[in-house]
């Protein structure tokens, strides 16, 4: 089921959130679900949970190589290398800021059954790995933004 997305200034957005326990659960499941269906009807490439109003460590992130839901994330180790790029959010309808990230990283998270797994992400996959795990710690993007975007400068 589409879900409403919080909107900047909503407090859930600015909580950290708990870690899932409950693996293989209905509840799990719907919540993967809502999430994935939100995401693709607002045109989103990732979502977490806090966006849909609900304070667990889980995300899904579809950047066209297909869906991935990854709970409980652990970033093990950034590259050196930083790439600046503009982002938007679902969460901040209207603006898009200019932000510097690490160009690749390695991941450690679960699966909806609690399988550990392992994933290395560079260039887009991992700027938004990084987008959606910061909104788990209560953190948006406009909060690490060198500068806003305006649409006349992304013409340019």
């Amino acid at each position: 089921m589409v879900k409403n997305i919080k909107k900047i200034g909503d407090n859930v957005l600015r909580g950290k959130c708990r870690k899932v326990n409950n693996f293989g659960s209905e509840r799990l499941n719907l919540l993967l679900r809502d999430m994935a269906e939100t995401m693709y009807e607002e045109n989103g490439i990732g979502l977490a949970a806090p966006q849909i109003g609900i304070r667990r460590r889980a995300i899904v992130i579809d950047i066209g190589e297909g869906l991935y839901e990854i709970i409980n994330p652990e970033i093990v180790s950034f590259s050196d290398e930083t790439i600046g790029m503009v982002e938007g959010c679902l969460s901040v309808p209207g603006r898009r800021g200019y932000v510097v990230r690490p160009e690749k990283l390695t991941l450690k998270a679960q699966d909806r059954l609690g399988e550990e797994m392992i994933i290395e992400a560079e260039g887009l996959f991992a700027r938004c790995i990084q987008h959606e795990m910061d909104h788990l710690d209560g953190v948006l993007y406009v909060d690490k933004m060198e500068y806003e975007v305006f649409e006349e400068e992304e013409a340019e």
